[in-house]
């Protein structure tokens, strides 16, 4: 985006498109989101991954919002049970 709001996609990519109409702008932030090229080994890349899973769910309806809603109960899920795991064997260990 550029100083005046104006996506550069409307110069390179859509050229011939709209700016003023709001299904093209939002194709143009999802051709950016497509050819974004960031690591995603890092913990800020992996981190900036989720917040985009979060809010491209929080842009959907429907079957899809449940199915992400579903994925991230398992995912906190999981995240609970391997922490007690560890706790456990930690307080296991220390006990000996």
């Amino acid at each position: 985006m550029t100083e005046s709001g104006r996506n550069p996609r409307f110069d390179d990519d859509l050229v011939g498109l709209d700016p003023d109409d709001p299904e093209a702008q939002a194709f143009a932030r999802h051709l950016d989101r497509m050819q974004r090229c960031e690591p995603g080994f890092t913990v800020e890349g992996t981190l900036h991954n989720v917040a985009e899973f979060a809010e491209s769910s929080t842009r959907v309806g429907g079957l899809r919002w449940w199915i992400a809603a579903t994925i991230v109960v398992l995912l906190v899920l999981g995240v609970i049970v391997a922490s007690w795991d560890i706790v456990v064997r930690a307080v296991q260990w220390l006990a000996e």
